[in-house]
Formats: structure tokens, C-alpha cells, sequence
């Protein structure tokens, strides 16, 4: 799978099919009695194939260029400074104008996780996921390995000052310093200040949309899709990503297929797939994947004292249940149910696939691994990759997604959990029949349980990916340890190469090559990180996966017959 970015220059005539020419005095004369005006007729241009009757009740400023088929109705305020492509359709808009050198919200920057500032992410179109994580994550390669030739870069990445061909703009407040790419469609939005609406699909095929009652100011929405009321301050909005139903964002960053309605968030980086659908549900100062959050999901991030510098992590695949809190600084561990209210600033990463219980004073309870037994968890897995909204529009893809729940990643998480949940249950639980770690409680009964399940869950991994059931030999290097960078599961050695890099370019370049050799290297890692019991126990693979599937349809059929319970009871 290919990642490109867009190539778009800040060429004013890039729309326009035909030399742009001066309008003669009839024409002028014309458009004056259709009611349009001008600061100066001798700055305005236009193709010559223009059918001047559809040109009524405009003003036109300084420096307006109108391509071929356009139709531009009802703008009583102006359009200044702005090129218009062939057959786009301008209807009832307040005011279109661009400023001298306007960046057109190329170059923002987001204040992702920690709301002081100290961890910005600089948006410019193409960005991904992985470049977000990193400039997120690791501020200080953004401030030591890119400054220095940033500009120049974002320079590179520039809009156009204009609105492109096919656009259709209408019934809208005013536009001052937004982009427009060809195509988009722009209806009924309240104001939209320093941005940029840019579409890569195939032609024909264009997501990019903004629609009714959207307030927007300083953003990029690149191949993505707001509408229905929704304010939007300092935001990139990815490809695939739909933001609807008054949904309230700043300072925040939503990457391929993201859902968000109704709620708010604040400093969100928000990886692929990651969906909010209620009101009251506030995400705040924290970088999630594949996540679900239930009704009422809230979080903290300032506690009064130095501001609201406090954030955290929520692995891939986390969901919380209605009305869960959690108080960051905090660490969720991949695919796990998070309910109640912590309060305890949990880092559950070394258990992953587990429940998170709130106890009555904001403490965490683990069931580690309990999540293995659901059916849902892949049925999400097969679910993602069929609702790829970027697929059908045959965009060029910017974020590398990883959608594999078992993968290098978590595994070696499980790997890791098993060893110490031995070194648990070698000591006696506490008086309160709980085992204490790193402030989490667990009780004895849920760690041996969840020795099974993670091993049944690794043998069906190891089916998975070898379908011979052998475990290759190891080649004597260590093995290393997988991360999760913005959606795309890689070795921590590439990483360490991507932020030793000096550019966005050979960043990309490095997460690229990671991606297409992923399979390669999940054998290679295989061959290390396995020893000698899993290697004396690989004639248990087949079984093990066996093991894993019935758990999981035991599951399935205890939900339907439960299911079928409601559905009697409810009956007429």
C-alpha cells in the first residue's frame, strides 16, 4: 500500500483552462446592469469562453480571476484576491476574500495532548498519522531535527488562493483565507477563517465536504467531512473522517475514519478509526486508535495546579463503557473496557485485552485478558477494513493503518503479562484478598485465568501468521519490542530511525518501507522472541487456536440466546 502526498501549488491560474483576459466596456457594462460592481473593473480577469448572464449581484475587489462555466450569484460583500476554477458554482455567500500571503491554514499549530503548547503539531496537507505521533509524542524532533528547514517544507505544501474547479459554494457566511480544492462542496457553513478544504479523490469521487452552521477557524480538512453545526478551532481534519451533529473540537487532530458527534474534544490526537457519538462525552488531552467511546465518557487533565499538562494514552482498540472518568496522566492497555471512574492515574499497558473496574474510591480493579473471550473483538477486526471510507474514493492514502488485533504489538504485550503474573501469584494477596500492582488491584482467581487466556490468544496468533504451526529458527539477534505509532504497528528500532531523521520526507519514507515489509519482519521477530517453551509447545498451536475459537463462539452463543431472552420478553 502506497502513501503519497499531495502536490499542490500556489498557482493562481491552476483551475482556469483558457488564458484569463481584461473584460471590455460591454462586458463591464453588462455586468453592471446585473447588478454587479467593482473596485477597480481593469483587476478583474476572465476565460473567455465565461457566460457573463450567469454572473449577477457581485462585487468583485483587487486581483479576481473567473474561469470557463462559473456561476457566481449573490456575494455582497466582495470576492477580493481569489481565482475561481472552471464550472464552479458560487451562490449566496457574505464575503470571499483572501489576504496578500495568506497561508490558508497550511503551517498551524495544534496543541495536541498537552494544552500549554509544549508538544505542537504543525498540520500542512498530507500529514499522517505517524508524523502527528511523532511531532506529539517526541517534541524535541520536531524542534531539533526539522525547524531548521521546516518552512521551506511548508512552503512546499502550500493551497491555492482561490476556489478550484467543480466547486460549489452556497449559502454561506463569511469566507475569509480558505482554499478550496476542486470539486468540494461548501454548503450553508456559518464562517470559515484560515483553512483549507482540499480534495484528493479520484475525480468524480470527492469526500471533502463542509456543511450547515460550521464555524471553523484555522484548520485543514483534508478528504474529510464536517458538517451539521459543528466548531472547529486549530483542527486537521484527516481522510475518511466525519465530523457532525454539533460536535466541538480545538486544538485537536482526527486521522482516517474517524466518527465524532454530538460531544467535545480538547487536544485529541486521534488515530484511525476512533469514535464518539454522544453529547456530554468529553475527550480531552489524550492520543487514541480504533477506540469507542460509550455515553458520558469523561477525562481530566488539569488539576488546579501548573495548568492542564496532565494527558495520556488509550492503546488501540479501547472502549469505555457510559459514564466512565478517567484522571490522566494514564496508560490503558490495548482493547480494554474501561468502566467506572480512576481516579489513580492507571497504566494498565503491560495487560492488555483486560476490563478497567472504578472502585467506590477511584481505584483500578484489572480482569486482565478478559476481552479475549468476546466475539465483538473481531468482528471488529474484519468490520474496519470494509468501512475504509478512503477506499471507495481511491484517495491516495496518507495514514499506514495496522488493523491486525493480535500483531507483534500486543502479543508481546501478553508475552511480557504472563511472566509477570507468575511473579504475582508467587506472594500472597493482601489482606483484602487483592494482589497490588503499580496501584492497580487484581484478584488471584482473574491472574490464573488470564495466564489461559493469553496463551490460548498467542497460539492462535502463531496459527495465524505460520500455517505450518513451526516456529521459524532464530536468526541470534534479541528480539525487539513493537510499537503503535499513530495506527501502524512497527519495530521500535524503525521508530528510532524515523526520529533520527531530519525531514518529514525521509520520515515518511521510513514508516512506508516499515509497512511494506511488515510481514517479513513479524517472522523475523517471531524466530527471536519465542524460546524454548513455546518452541518445546508448538505441536499445542493448532489446539490452542482451536481453544481460542470455541471461547470466543461460546461467547457468541451465550450473547444470542441472551439476546433472544430480551427479544421474548419484549414481545407483544
Amino acid at each position: 500500500m502506497k502513501t503519497m502526498t499531495p502536490n499542490l501549488q500556489n498557482t493562481d491560474n491552476r483551475h482556469a483552462s483558457q488564458p484569463q483576459v481584461r473584460l471590455k466596456w460591454w462586458q463591464v457594462a453588462q455586468l453592471e446592469k446585473q447588478g454587479c460592481s467593482a473596485d477597480s473593473w481593469d483587476s478583474v480577469t476572465v476565460s473567455p469562453l465565461l457566460d457573463l448572464r450567469n454572473i449577477r449581484n457581485v462585487h468583485f475587489g483587487d486581483n479576481v480571476s473567473v474561469g470557463s462555466g462559473v456561476v457566481i450569484r449573490n456575494v455582497p460583500g466582495g470576492i477580493r484576491n481569489c481565482f475561481i476554477g472552471d464550472n464552479a458554482i458560487i451562490e449566496n455567500v457574505a464575503r470571499i476574500e483572501f489576504e496578500p500571503e495568506a497561508a490558508c491554514g497550511v503551517g498551524i499549530s495544534i496543541c495536541a495532548l498537552d494544552e500549554t503548547g509544549s508538544r505542537p503539531v504543525r498540520a500542512y496537507p498530507g500529514l499522517s498519522a505517524q508524523v502527528a505521533t511523532l511531532m506529539a509524542r517526541e517534541p524535541k524532533w520536531l524542534e531539533h531535527n526539522l525547524l531548521p528547514g521546516f518552512q521551506d517544507f511548508l512552503d512546499s505544501k502550500s493551497v491555492p488562493a482561490g476556489i478550484g474547479e467543480r466547486a460549489v459554494v452556497r449559502d454561506c457566511g463569511r469566507i475569509l483565507n480558505v482554499s478550496i480544492g476542486p470539486e468540494v462542496t461548501i454548503e450553508g457553513a456559518r464562517s470559515l477563517m484560515n483553512g483549507a478544504v482540499i480534495n484528493n479523490a479520484a475525480p468524480g469521487k470527492c469526500f471533502a465536504y463542509v456543511g450547515s452552521g460550521v464555524d471553523a477557524d484555522n484548520f485543514i480538512i483534508e478528504d474529510g467531512k464536517v458538517s451539521s453545526g459543528c466548531i472547529i478551532r486549530n483542527c486537521y481534519i484527516g481522510q475518511g473522517a466525519e465530523l457532525e451533529k454539533g460536535f466541538t473540537a480545538h486544538d485537536s487532530l482526527f486521522f482516517a475514519n474517524c466518527s465524532f458527534e454530538n460531544g467535545e474534544a480538547c487536544a485529541v490526537l486521534a488515530g484511525p478509526y476512533t469514535v464518539s457519538m454522544h453529547k456530554g462525552t468529553l475527550l480531552i488531552g489524550c492520543q487514541t486508535a480504533f477506540m469507542n467511546a460509550g455515553s458520558s465518557t469523561n477525562q481530566s487533565n488539569h488539576m488546579y495546579k501548573l495548568g492542564p499538562v496532565h494527558w495520556g494514552v488509550l492503546e488501540r482498540g479501547v472502549k469505555t463503557s457510559s459514564g466512565a472518568y478517567i484522571m490522566f496522566g494514564a496508560k490503558i492497555g490495548a482493547f480494554t473496557m474501561i468502566m467506572g471512574a480512576h481516579k489513580t492515574h492507571p497504566d494498565s499497558s503491560s495487560f492488555p485485552f483486560s476490563y478497567l473496574f472504578g472502585d467506590e474510591r477511584g481505584a483500578t480493579v484489572v480482569v486482565p485478558g478478559a476481552m479475549l473471550r468476546s466475539c465483538g473483538l473481531m468482528r471488529d477486526e474484519k468490520k474496519w477494513p470494509t468501512r475504509d471510507r478512503r477506499m471507495r474514493r481511491r484517495l491516495p492514502l496518507h495514514d499506514r493503518i495496522s488493523f491486525n488485533v493480535l500483531n507483534p504489538f500486543t502479543v508481546d504485550s501478553m508475552l511480557k503479562a504472563i511472566d509477570t503474573i507468575t511473579e504475582l501469584l508467587a506472594h500472597p494477596a493482601d489482606d483484602d484478598l487483592f494482589v497490588r500492582h503499580k496501584g492497580m488491584k487484581f484478584t488471584r482467581a482473574a491472574l490464573e485465568r488470564a495466564k489461559t487466556l493469553y496463551t490460548a490468544a498467542i497460539f492462535k496468533y502463531l496459527s495465524l501468521v505460520l500455517p505450518d504451526s513451526i516456529i521459524p529458527d532464530s536468526d541470534g539477534a534479541e528480539a525487539g519490542t513493537w510499537v503503535d505509532v499513530g495506527g501502524q504497528i512497527m519495530p521500535r528500532a524503525t521508530l528510532d530511525l524515523a526520529l533520527a531523521s531530519e525531514s518529514i520526507d525521509d520520515a515518511e519514507r521510513i514508516f512506508t518501507e516499515a509497512y511494506e515489509q511488515y510481514g517479513e519482519e513479524e517472522i523475523r521477530w517471531i524466530g527471536r522472541r519465542f524460546g524454548e517453551w513455546w518452541r518445546t509447545h508448538q505441536n499445542r498451536i493448532h489446539m490452542g487456536a482451536e481453544q481460542f475459537d470455541a471461547m470466543v463462539e461460546d461467547d457468541r452463543d451465550e450473547y444470542l440466546d441472551n439476546l433472544a431472552k430480551e427479544t421474548r420478553m419484549l414481545s407483544l
